[in-house]
């Protein structure tokens, strides 16, 4: 891998919205993993170890974490967009990533194009589509190489030429009192190359904006926050360096009938009366378009809660599904006819107390409360 497709996260192991103690958790596990002394005279564990060290050491300090998440591995060039004057101290960092990667981290050798930025696309789905996943296409305004310098920034037939003030470092040096100073080169501003002749089409910058459009494939299982990464589908690098990523953030509609926690699904279901003294099952539909049959015990209250395993959403990138929760709602009739009254008429006179258990114990209580 590159250096310029290493990324701090990626090293970790962990997601770019990962909490200090995830971070601090993953990098004990890679580091203990990886560690020298536990793989004597293995070079690639060794590499490994430090990297993940470098890495950790940068996540773990906010402000480190902000640079590095806004402007990538640039924030630790010398001379780049995290130096200067109240800025953080990346000095030391730039080198051990030197040390580990190489140039790209550090301040040394040849200027190198800064990787191009991370873009976010928000999209909105059904549940059924969260349920069963789907393929999509979207289309996106980004920055692309150009395809007539494909993306060198200068006119066919011509190439850059390195600049002569900072031989192609991207940065010079000025000494002011005691102190020497280093900032982007003013002629070729930070980037070591002067194109003579610019690009007509995309004026030297290597890249133009293009509407683009993208399959995405939104696995089963997905819920709100959910966050699909496209590698390389983000803006293009200027003058040819590599393209960002473009990060799909899921948003789920909510459903008229099914409310979601994870992988449960849950509904609030109506019975009669009659129903819930006598039992019996019902048939609901699920959101995967089939049946569920529900059995409904004799005597079931309003609020009681009935769990059908293995009916809920999928559970991402594994196996298996969650649980479907139905809520029972005891409906009272609002409109008799003549009949039925009389029978709820006999009925009533027939009750004896101990077919509601649960009113007879208020109403004793109410008694001893207040003395009869």
């Amino acid at each position: 891998m590159s250096t310029t497709e290493t990324d701090l996260y990626e090293l970790l192991e962990v997601s770019r919205d990962a909490d200090g103690a995830t971070i601090k958790s993953a990098y004990r596990k890679l580091a203990m993993k990886h560690h020298p002394d536990r793989n004597p005279g293995c070079t690639e564990s060794e590499g490994k170890f430090k990297a993940v060290s470098a890495a950790y050491e940068v996540l773990k300090d906010p402000q480190k974490r902000a640079a590095y998440d806004r402007y990538g591995h640039a924030a630790f060039q010398q001379g780049g967009p995290g130096g200067g004057p109240g800025g953080a101290d990346f000095g030391d960092l730039g080198d051990i990533f030197e040390t580990i990667f190489g140039s790209a981290f550090g301040g040394g050798g040849r200027a190198r194009p800064r990787r191009g930025a991370d873009l976010r696309y928000d999209m909105q789905i059904d549940l059924e589509e969260a349920f069963h996943g789907k393929s999509t296409e979207i289309e996106i305004e980004v920055s692309q190489n150009c395809e007539t310098c494909h993306g060198s920034g200068a006119t066919p037939g011509t190439r850059a030429r390195t600049c002569n003030l900072c031989h192609g470092q991207g940065s010079v040096r000025a000494k002011q009192g005691f102190f020497v100073v280093e900032r982007p080169c003013p002629n070729c501003h930070g980037s070591g190359e002067v194109i003579s002749s610019p690009c007509r089409d995309c004026r030297g910058e290597g890249r133009i904006d293009k509407v683009q459009a993208l399959e995405v494939d939104i696995p089963p299982g997905v819920d709100t926050g959910t966050r699909i990464r496209l590698s390389g589908k983000g803006e293009a690098g200027p003058r040819g360096a590599p393209p960002g990523d473009l990060y799909i953030f899921i948003h789920v509609k909510p459903h008229d009938i099914f409310q979601r926690e994870g992988t449960t699904l849950a509904t609030r279901v109506p019975i009669s009366f009659t129903a819930a003294a006598l039992g019996g099952s019902i048939d609901i539909p699920n959101i995967d378009g089939e049946e569920v049959t529900i059995e409904i015990p004799a005597g079931i209250q309003s609020g009681k809660q009935l769990r059908q395993r293995g009916a809920g959403m999928p559970v991402l990138q594994g196996r298996g599904r969650g649980d479907l929760v139905v809520e029972i709602a005891v409906e009272t009739p609002t409109r008799l006819s003549k009949e039925q009254r009389a029978l709820l008429e006999q009925f009533r006179e027939l009750e004896t107390g101990e077919e509601c258990p649960e009113s007879r114990g208020f109403f004793d209580k109410l008694k001893d409360a207040f003395g009869g």
